[in-house]
């Protein structure tokens, strides 16, 4: 997959919420973690200029005014410590592809005790399909916002790859034991 030019500049969101009630906070907190935003310090996060992310941030800061709070967002390009927060978001992707990584080998430990317990049953093979569109759909959301190509990338693809042989061999598996007539 070519990679994608930078992005120039910078959209950085300046809020306040009302401490109370603490829900508001976390709800703004997740949707900027799901955007793949970073704080720059309390309130204030940056995620790379670019259409979706100004629309995503524009219907944010509308929803944080309808909680009584205020909101800010501005255009910026950075004079100083453009690397800094490069290096921040790119730390921020790399940790995430890291968690699929984990998530990866928890994955193949349970397609492997599925073969040690001799569960060949149409039943966990789509528990495990279900797993594996969670894993490569987040691998797929994580990517989208990978604007700098991070490290740790090609290892998640990988992964994820390993992940999908898993699931292909288990499911010849299963579908060798389906009893005759079936």
């Amino acid at each position: 997959m070519p990679q994608e030019a930078a992005p120039e500049g910078w959209l950085v969101l300046v809020y306040r919420i009302p401490s109370e009630p603490t829900r508001l906070r976390a709800t703004v907190w997740r949707r900027l973690k799901a955007l793949g935003a970073i704080y720059l310090q309390n309130s204030v996060a940056a995620l790379p200029a670019g259409k979706e992310s100004e629309r995503a941030l524009r219907k944010l800061r509308h929803e944080i005014l309808e909680m009584s709070g205020t909101a800010v967002l501005m255009a910026s390009a950075v004079l100083m410590g453009e690397s800094n927060i490069r290096d921040t978001f790119q730390a921020a992707r790399a940790e995430e592809y890291e968690e699929i990584i984990d998530r990866c080998g928890g994955f193949l430990a349970e397609i492997e005790k599925e073969y040690v317990k001799s569960h060949f049953t149409y039943a966990e093979l789509e528990e495990n399909e279900v797993d594996y569109t969670k894993l490569a759909n987040w691998f797929d959301k994580v990517r989208a916002r990978d604007q700098f190509g991070a490290p740790g990338r090609t290892v998640a693809e990988a992964a994820l790859k390993k992940c999908e042989q898993a699931l292909e061999a288990y499911a010849s598996r299963v579908y060798a034991e389906e009893p005759e007539g079936h």
